[in-house]
């Protein structure tokens, strides 16, 4: 094909919540907890983030090439079982999470961490008891990286969102709906996954989806967005994101308005 010519393809955009938080099973536990608004999954959620990776290797027509998580240890839990099972290469069907995965392929996906997929830094998400009194809220980088499947790591991205949201954020949507937009552009020949909280996969469906309200987003509920992007030599050219989730089918629930 001759370089000067047009060619367009399908950018396809996943936006999923992460998996069961274990403070919402377990009220005892911010008692105790250093952190207790940054909880972890229960062995449950880690299953569950680990069969819906599963579950996009056979549902999906399309390979997703590149992960984004928000810093938060329940996103990146949920985003580490996810790859481990696109990754995965072993041939285990029977695998209930990453432990029982024997070998990875890391050259299938890459990861990184994304401030801009926080959770909503406002008391509407995190009760001001628990949050950090200063309003500071500090993540250890470097470890919550070493918990993504080995070779998987994407060291040389940068972040849409430079630093964490401010607390006491009135409307994360523009966030939200921000973030999108800049990765899908900023990797526009690649598929990406976006593991982030309930309210981020309500905005992915409710801002490229008009007359609609989101009323529920199951732990790892998912959104499917895709968009053709068309370049000619050096100019890219993007498209509207269309929505092809249906109420209920991926655990996100909507209606009309």
């Amino acid at each position: 094909m001759d370089s000067s010519e047009t060619k367009t393809r399908q950018q396809n955009v996943l936006v999923m919540r992460h998996g069961d938080r274990l403070d919402n099973f377990d009220p005892t536990w911010e008692k105790t907890a250093d952190r207790p608004w940054d909880p972890p999954l229960i062995q449950a959620g880690l299953s569950r983030a680990f069969q819906t990776g599963r579950a996009f290797q056979t549902l999906l027509s399309f390979p997703i090439h590149r992960v984004f998580v928000s810093p938060f240890l329940r996103c990146v839990q949920t985003a580490s079982e996810v790859v481990a099972a696109l990754c995965a290469v072993d041939g285990h069907p029977d695998a209930k999470s990453s432990s029982e995965v024997v070998s990875i392929d890391p050259s299938k996906v890459k990861v990184s961490i994304e401030y801009g997929l926080c959770e909503m830094m406002n008391t509407l998400a995190i009760r001001r008891d628990v949050a950090p009194k200063d309003g500071i809220f500090r993540f250890d980088v470097p470890k919550l990286e070493a918990l993504l499947p080995s070779g998987t790591l994407d060291p040389t991205v940068e972040p849409v969102y430079k630093e964490v949201p401010q607390w006491g954020e009135t409307d994360p949507t523009s966030r939200y709906e921000q973030t999108i937009k800049a990765l899908a552009d900023k990797y526009p020949t690649e598929n990406l996954l976006l593991v982030t909280h309930g309210e981020g996969v309500s905005v992915s469906v409710s801002s490229f989806l008009e007359d609609i309200t989101v009323i529920e987003v199951d732990y790892c509920a998912y959104s499917e967005l895709r968009r053709p992007v068309s370049w000619r030599n050096e100019s890219v050219t993007a498209g509207n994101f269309e929505v092809l989730t249906k109420s209920g089918h991926t655990g996100v629930t909507y209606i009309a308005n």
